[in-house]
């Protein structure tokens, strides 16, 4: 089933930083009121423009007075949509959202908790440090940017510098990017790490944790990874639709997803990079191995063969039956 909207108004929008800003939104109906989410989640926005975007929630549910409020930059490389929300996007106009999904979930009884953020990527682990202050769980933050002027909510999250252990790394100012072997080292194996920010700063942080034996590594990517397996395959696919009772052929280098909304289906989906999640789909039966090309799923999950990414992964077989 496709993922339900909801229309929101922008109610407020405010510069955070060089090239970031933040936009608050709010229910366009005074009766209405938007889902609950939990720390980390994002929202899918659906632009004007015709270009959908995902976005981190960087207010918790508990402080946000039943609104979302997302931080974005402008993408020096923007094939639209950032750009549309810093140019074109105004308070008062009314755009439609998805529901929040959360693929970067917070385990909030870990006995410690550090979050590694590198630049835009504070967005969802500001959320996250606000939400541990207020049920009273230790968290520390390792704060990344390429320069002051671009740290967004710099200012807030030093005024908690008595109750929030803090690093700031800023690139200019040190002459290099952050070395997170070292800032990670003799915290601990037993803490919850979670990161998000540019892809080689995710490379570089799982790396760091492999090395130090940090197992309890959490990453959020904002595009698909550069390292990731293409998933296309020099043969065709037979899927089988569980629900809908269909049978679909999936082309030479043609995804399941299109070749599922080309056939007149409506799953759930948004990127079609395998980085929001959207379009994860049960799998329920498969020829020979799946081939995983999200960033989403961790290896485990992959290995378990329960679900896929139908945007960017199919399996190594000829046929494929999908709970959908």
């Amino acid at each position: 089933m496709p993922t339900p909207k909801f229309q929101a108004r922008v109610h407020a929008m405010r510069h955070e930083a060089a090239g970031i800003i933040s936009i608050e939104l709010q229910p366009a109906f005074q009766d209405e009121k938007f889902p609950d989410f939990s720390a980390g989640a994002h929202i899918d926005l659906y632009l004007p423009n015709g270009l959908t975007r995902s976005y981190s929630l960087c207010t918790p549910a508990e402080d946000s007075n039943g609104s979302y409020t997302v931080g974005v930059q402008l993408d020096r490389a923007s094939r639209g949509g950032s750009r549309f929300l810093h140019e074109q996007l105004r308070v008062g106009q009314v755009i439609d959202i998805s529901p929040p999904r959360n693929n970067f979930a917070l385990i909030e009884n870990a006995p410690r908790t550090v979050l590694i953020s590198g630049g835009i990527g504070i967005t969802p682990l500001w959320c996250m440090l606000q939400h541990l202050l207020k049920i009273g769980r230790p968290v520390e933050l390792i704060y990344c940017a390429r320069s002051r002027m671009e740290g967004a909510f710099a200012k807030p999250i030093a005024a908690l510098a008595d109750r929030v252990p803090t690093t700031w790394h800023f690139d200019d100012e040190r002459g290099a990017p952050p070395d997170l072997v070292a800032l990670l080292a003799n915290r601990g194996a037993e803490g919850h790490y979670y990161c998000c920010g540019p892809g080689p700063m995710l490379d570089a942080f799982e790396k760091a944790c492999e090395h130090l034996g940090y197992a309890n590594a959490h990453i959020e990517r904002f595009a698909a990874s550069a390292t990731r397996p293409v998933a296309t395959a020099s043969r065709g696919l037979e899927v089988t639709c569980k629900k809908s009772d269909k049978s679909v052929t999936v082309a030479p280098g043609q995804s399941i997803l299109d070749a599922l909304i080309g056939a007149g289906l409506n799953p759930d989906h948004s990127c079609k990079e395998g980085v929001c999640g959207a379009c994860e789909t049960i799998v329920v039966d498969f020829d020979g191995l799946l081939e995983h090309g999200d960033s989403i799923l961790t290896k485990k999950e992959q290995e378990s063969g329960k679900t896929m990414m139908i945007c960017v992964s199919r399996c190594t077989g000829e046929k494929l039956t999908l709970d959908i």
